[in-house]
């Protein structure tokens, strides 16, 4: 099966690849970058913007800044929001050290975010988290809700299920990717370090399904009090509608809004659409 990795995720259509190849060349001229150190890590980050509202983009596994949001840091609006954009440890240019995925990675991934945004002197800020990095936004927001200001989530999920899972090891071999669709993140890892962080992932990803009810995220869901929009794409086959649903239901006074053409990069493919649904909410 022809794929592409993206978001913890895998991609299938070709037009698909190659819109998120072309997002790579989306950028600023008043983007800024460099690493700040991190509990014990040197976190690469991407800030673009001038206003008060600061949003921090939360990108999916093995994703970065550069491969998930190019057409947020290039097009949200820079006068009313201050945009980061980070590389979680372990992924894009935040390496060494190398990635791994123990079973609280989710919770080291939402304190290594908080705690950046802190480092570059934001006291309070919104989250916008895509797929993986969703379930990093839910997490951070129950952790710190004096914190986050607002959060839109997508492609995100709580807990997996037995479908997820099997979806999951379909697509754990790279090697019987095509080469095209193995392009962009070979281009960043090399091709064995990829094999090894992809395969890594779908480990320990797939170690949610041990626990009661796959769970990820769930009993945290109650503790989020801040205005929350989740998007969900109704063709998006790597999500069921039953996540975006549970989320909506569990999170309080949260709404959904759903993309009736959108899959699971509905932030790539309709990055206008998506861009303004997004600032309108925020």
């Amino acid at each position: 099966m022809a794929c592409l990795l993206l978001g913890g995720r895998v991609l299938t259509r070709r037009a698909d690849v190659k819109r998120v190849v072309a997002t790579t060349r989306f950028y600023c001229s008043s983007m800024t970058s460099g690493k700040k150190r991190v509990n014990g890590v040197d976190l690469y980050y991407e800030q673009t913007g001038r206003g008060k509202h600061a949003l921090l983009l939360l990108p999916g596994a093995l994703g970065s800044t550069r491969t998930d949001f190019g057409p947020q840091l290039k097009s949200l609006n820079k006068e009313r929001f201050t945009v980061v954009g980070w590389d979680p440890r372990g992924y894009g240019q935040s390496r060494p050290p190398d990635r791994d995925f123990p079973p609280d990675y989710f919770e080291r991934d939402a304190k290594d975010a908080v705690d950046l945004m802190k480092v570059l002197g934001f006291g309070k800020f919104s989250l916008l988290g895509w797929s993986d990095g969703g379930i990093t936004a839910l997490v951070a927001a129950a952790r710190n809700p004096n914190l986050i200001n607002k959060m839109v989530v997508w492609g995100g999920n709580a807990f997996i299920t037995e479908e997820d899972l099997q979806m999951y090891n379909a697509v754990r071999d790279v090697s019987k990717w095509s080469a095209k669709m193995r392009q962009p993140m070979e281009e960043m890892y090399g091709p064995d370090v990829f094999a090894k962080t992809w395969e890594a992932w779908v480990e320990g990803f797939s170690a949610f399904a041990s626990r009661p009810e796959g769970n990820i995220c769930m009993e945290l869901l109650p503790l989020i009090s801040c205005p929350t929009l989740i998007i969900h794409g109704e063709k998006d086959p790597m999500v069921p509608s039953i996540h975006p649903q549970y989320l909506l239901k569990h999170i309080k006074g949260s709404r959904l809004h759903l993309m009736p053409e959108g899959k699971h990069n509905l932030h790539l493919r309709f990055a206008d659409e998506f861009n303004k649904l997004v600032e309108d909410f925020l």
